[in-house]
Parts: structure tokens; sequence; C-alpha cells
């Protein structure tokens, strides 16, 4: 089976360079971009102003091959890298949460970017989290959080 995705826009970001974007714990992802969304997919972006967040799902399209066990810099341990953000994945997808700042016309400004500056988008979702914060896990990261701090 083959999947086509065609990008619906790009990202801007101040970040040209991998080694620039914030990794590892404690990470803060509050730098301001613009996603670019093309003229033609513009009127999909009716009624996105109501939001407050977004998902912004997009391409590692500078990512070269997979890695199934992925070395986070978060932690000192080898983990699947399905439990983790590795740009070395069998289908090179990101997916980021982005705070909505506004949007003019089809560009949306936003706050938390990650991504490289030229990345493609390849679809926007609002955010929406049903799951309360107390039933939220965290997995690995908690513990090598608690490891950090000397707490075990």
């Amino acid at each position: 089976m083959s999947i086509i995705l065609t990008p619906i826009g790009t990202v801007r970001s101040p970040y040209t360079d991998t080694a620039e974007i914030p990794k590892g714990l404690g990470a803060q992802h509050d730098v301001d971009g613009v996603l670019e969304i093309r003229q033609e997919f513009e009127e999909g972006l009716r009624d996105i102003e109501g939001f407050s967040h977004l998902y912004v799902i997009w391409v590692f399209d500078r990512s070269r091959g997979a890695d199934l066990v992925a070395h986070p810099p978060s932690d000192d341990r080898p983990h699947g890298v399905f439990a983790t953000r590795s740009p070395q994945r069998p289908n090179p997808i990101g997916l980021t949460v982005v705070q909505l700042l506004g949007r003019d016309g089809p560009r949306l400004r936003v706050r938390g970017v990650d991504m490289l500056d030229g990345t493609p988008i390849v679809d926007i979702k609002p955010y929406l989290s049903s799951v309360p914060v107390d039933q939220l896990r965290r997995g690995w990261l908690d513990e090598a959080e608690r490891r950090r701090r000397g707490e075990g």
C-alpha cells in the first residue's frame, strides 16, 4: 500500500538546525512561529480562531532512516522509538501542540514551535482533550525526571 500526503503548508520557525531546538528534560517550547497555509487550503481555516491550541501534524522531511530503538537526550537508557519523540521513525511524522496567537488570512501565528523552518505541514486539528490531568501518565519520562532530581 502506498500513502501520499500533500502538504497543506509550511512552518516558519527561527530554527534552522535541529541542534537549536530545545530537547530533553525540562525543555521549554515557547518560541513563536507561523504556520503558512497554502492559498488553496485557506477556506479550511474557517472558525479556527475560536481554539486556543492546535495539533500540528508535520513531516520530519530532513530525517534519514528509521531506528526502532531511540536514545533520547532526556534519559541514559534506550527506549522503543514509539515511546519517544525521535525523528528516526518508520514513518517520519511529527505531532506538536501549539498555542494559536492569531490568524492573518492563511497565516497562523503560533507559540510553541519545535520544528525547523520550512517543515511541511500535513494537517492541523483543534486541540481537544477529555483526559483528566490526574489520569495522565508520562511513562519513562517521570522516572528519568525523578532520577535527575536525585529522588530515586
